[in-house]
């Protein structure tokens, strides 16, 4: 009974993939795919907001990142996707997917193996904490000003942004902007201090930023962005607009903007 259910189980987790090759194609193209993340991705941000396992501030952090994203992706390539048919090879090697999966759970699984308790997560996030702490205590003893000290104070910040601690990510890329300016490490810190909601501390990075990649589009929306904070919305406006005049009609963003502009007052 037990195999009989597992085949099932295989069956309907295999079932979608082997109607997408069945089924006539479908081609679209990158900026369609974009946009089609983006939306459901912000629907389950919308989803964890509305039911209250995302408090307000973390829901428009989130939402900023997503945007950021969506206005960093490549744009879209001019030749037209080439549709893919099913073939019967593909088909066969499907098939073949849950018997692979089954012997090699045989050979190798363990069923009986307890999930990671909480003492050895924490014992991760104390490694975590304590690289963390190395590479602080490395970076104080070097010069500042110096070339390792940015890329130092880059992965710094790196490593606490993707541990939620964004005031220390934003504190580590400002070491790094001291040592060498760059307008893509600028819009960063720009970003969080926006978030924060200090958009003048964030114009002036935008300013220089945008005086070295006048046409950067996330540059040019943050920029936008920062003046909607600061309770600017013609400034914001006349910003955005002139974003979505420069912009090709398949930028996959556009509607991003647009829902922006919408917004103001």
């Amino acid at each position: 009974m037990t195999w009989l259910l597992i085949a099932i189980l295989a069956v309907l987790a295999l079932a979608p993939l082997a109607l997408a090759l069945l089924r006539p194609p479908h081609p679209r193209g990158r900026a369609e795919a974009d946009r089609a993340l983006y939306a459901a991705q912000r629907a389950e941000l919308d989803r964890e907001h509305a039911e209250g396992r995302m408090d307000e501030a973390s829901h428009r952090a989130a939402l900023l990142e997503l945007q950021r994203r969506l206005l960093a992706a490549p744009q879209a390539d001019p030749a037209a996707p080439q549709a893919r048919r099913a073939s019967r090879p593909l088909l066969a090697v499907l098939a073949l997917v849950p018997l692979l999966a089954l012997g090699l759970y045989l050979l190798r699984g363990t069923p009986d193996m307890p999930s990671a308790p909480y003492t050895l997560r924490h014992e991760v996030a104390e490694q975590e904490e304590a690289l963390v702490g190395a590479l602080r205590a490395r970076l104080a003893q070097v010069d500042p000003t110096s070339d390792g000290a940015r890329q130092g104070y880059v992965l710094l910040g790196n490593a606490e942004r993707s541990r939620g601690r964004f005031d220390a990510a934003a504190e580590a890329w400002t070491r790094a902007l001291a040592a060498r300016f760059d307008p893509g490490l600028a819009g960063d810190v720009a970003e969080i201090e926006i978030e924060r909601g200090r958009p003048e501390a964030a114009a002036p990075l935008l300013a220089r930023a945008l005086s070295e990649r006048p046409g950067d589009p996330r540059l040019r929306f943050l920029s936008g962005l920062a003046e909607a904070r600061a309770g600017r919305p013609e400034s914001a406006r006349t910003t955005w607009q002139a974003l979505l005049a420069d912009a090709p009609p398949e930028a996959p963003w556009r509607s991003l903007v647009q829902r922006q502009l919408d917004t103001l007052p």
